[in-house]
């Protein structure tokens, strides 16, 4: 089913830079926990994301990703998760986070 424009004009999706990076054993898939701090305006997120195959807890920190902030929260065991971290999803599973070319301003809109 198609999406209309201003249904799609809805979803706000911010570029953020991730600041702390945890495992999450109690996850059912592999996932770590990431804080991703979005800016003045909208500020520290939490997410959880499924993006152990490729990516090393330190080579995450201070990374720029593309996230959608303005979905409800999820409760995923004892972790609310508060945006939902963008990538493209491999054969296999693996993800590959979507992210700017430079670096870029926190909490500017993806348009």
């Amino acid at each position: 089913m198609d999406l209309t424009w201003n249904e799609f004009e809805r979803t706000d999706m911010r570029v953020g830079t991730i600041v702390e990076v945890n495992d999450f054993p109690e996850a059912r898939k592999p996932a770590y926990q990431l804080t991703i701090d979005f800016g003045a305006e909208i500020g520290i997120r939490k997410s959880s994301a499924q993006i152990t195959k490729r990516y090393k807890k330190e080579d995450l920190i201070s990374r720029q990703i593309v996230a959608v902030v303005n979905f409800p929260k999820k409760q995923i065991g004892k972790f609310m998760s508060e945006c939902l971290v963008l990538g493209a999803v491999g054969e296999e599973g693996d993800v590959i986070l979507l992210a700017p070319d430079f670096k870029i301003e926190n909490g500017l809109r993806i348009g």
